[in-house]
């Protein structure tokens, strides 16, 4: 069974036991997250549910910690005109482990 989520404005595939890295979400490493409007769930048995019926299915997860990606390097240059403008970014995300999808 898995279920496709959205978080942060940007989708995951995610099945139970998966690890993944979400936008920040305001909770503590240890808590147990209830999330619902998932976009869709397929189940065992091959049935896919979408919109309405995958709105009222779960996916219970459990926030492993909060971090910070690798920095991204952003280098503006023009030529000739001594134009140079180096700045960088790094990501906040939240990591968590599913433990449960429900329909």
């Amino acid at each position: 069974m898995y279920a496709v989520m959205e978080s942060g404005g940007k989708q995951y595939r995610v099945a139970p036991g998966d690890t993944i890295r979400v936008e920040t979400i305001p909770f503590e490493a240890g808590e147990t997250v209830e999330l619902g409007g998932l976009l869709a769930v397929a189940k065992d048995d091959g049935q896919v549910l979408t919109g309405a019926d995958a709105a009222n299915a779960k996916l219970v997860a459990q926030v492993v910690g909060h971090g910070r990606g690798d920095k991204v390097i952003v280098f503006k240059f023009k030529r000739k005109k001594y134009y140079k403008r180096t700045h960088g970014h790094r990501q906040n995300y939240t990591e968590l482990k599913v433990s449960e999808v429900s329909a």
